[in-house]
């Protein structure tokens, strides 16, 4: 149950009222920006409102019980506090955005409806469109780990112990030529093809330095190689654009030993018996001697 200011109140059980929407987001890292609906600045406890994004929301609903209530915020990009290469380096990832009902005529009268955490992003163009989620949200995070087959750990990250500066396992090139989503590059001949697949790319210079795109191709060419992004980066891929690559990994027991040798660090359980071990339980048939599974 919201408790209102009596002014507040007062103002809202009137034939006419003056109120808008304010939103107020702090990201992660202690920036804090506020927009709002209506066509001028307002300070709202005092953070400063901005009118030029364009912002507005869409209805939200609210559930009895641990349901996670969600709403959206839409808006174009045309302030200079948000921008399209802020969002795709995930820096509004998980931050918080508090939505307010606001008297515009006298703006200390204000109320926070609800708290939310952003959850998806979506851009088309020059506009955005994030999901808002509840606090519930936070109930679905997942602490410690799960048992499954496959290794939990990012490749070349503390867990998994590889060297990222290794050079079996990392390279830098340049682009010499771009085709949609693929890019030939040179300075990676000595990387057979398949090696960079799942991996990453990180960008050195250019519009798009300090960002990182996936690799879902690698295929060597001569003395060039292709490699077909996930997506394409925020900004236009320029030939002469440096980076940096990183070997990719499919998470499995059998890559971790026989291509990198490093099955002692691997993070997942890939003897677990699955279903068909219960079948062959049930029918008297397979290994149950309490003896190695896989040699």
């Amino acid at each position: 149950m919201l408790t209102l200011d009596p002014a507040l109140e007062s103002h809202l059980q009137g034939d006419v009222t003056t109120h808008c929407f304010a939103w107020i987001l702090r990201r992660k890292d202690g920036e804090v920006f506020g927009f709002c609906d209506h066509d001028r600045t307002l300070f709202v406890h005092g953070i400063k409102c901005f009118p030029q994004s364009g912002m507005n929301g869409s209805e939200a609903g609210s559930q009895l019980g641990l349901a996670v209530d969600s709403s959206e915020i839409e808006g174009a990009l045309t302030s200079d506090a948000l921008t399209d290469a802020d969002i795709e380096r995930g820096l509004y990832d998980g931050a918080t955005v508090e939505t307010y009902l606001v008297n515009w005529a006298q703006p200390e009268q204000a109320v926070l409806l609800r708290s939310s955490v952003i959850g998806k992003i979506t851009r088309s163009g020059m506009n955005f469109t994030a999901e808002l989620k509840s606090s519930a949200a936070l109930l679905d995070r997942v602490f410690g780990r799960r048992a499954k087959r496959g290794c939990d750990a990012e490749f070349a990250d503390k867990r998994c112990g590889i060297n990222p500066a290794d050079p079996r396992y990392a390279g830098e090139g340049v682009v010499e030529l771009v085709s949609g989503q693929d890019l030939v590059v040179v300075n990676l001949s000595g990387f057979t093809s398949h090696w960079f697949e799942r991996g990453s790319l990180h960008w050195l210079s250019g519009q798009n330095q300090g960002s990182v795109n996936n690799i879902v191709s690698h295929l060597k060419q001569g003395d060039a190689a292709s490699l077909t992004l996930q997506e394409l980066p925020v900004y236009d891929v320029q030939i002469g654009d440096r980076f940096r690559v990183l070997a990719g990994c499919d998470k499995s027991f059998q890559q971790c030993r026989d291509r990198f040798a490093n099955h002692e660090n691997f993070r997942g359980f890939p003897h677990i018996p699955g279903n068909d071990a219960a079948y062959g339980f049930a029918g008297g048939e397979g290994n149950f001697d309490g003896g190695v599974l896989v040699p």
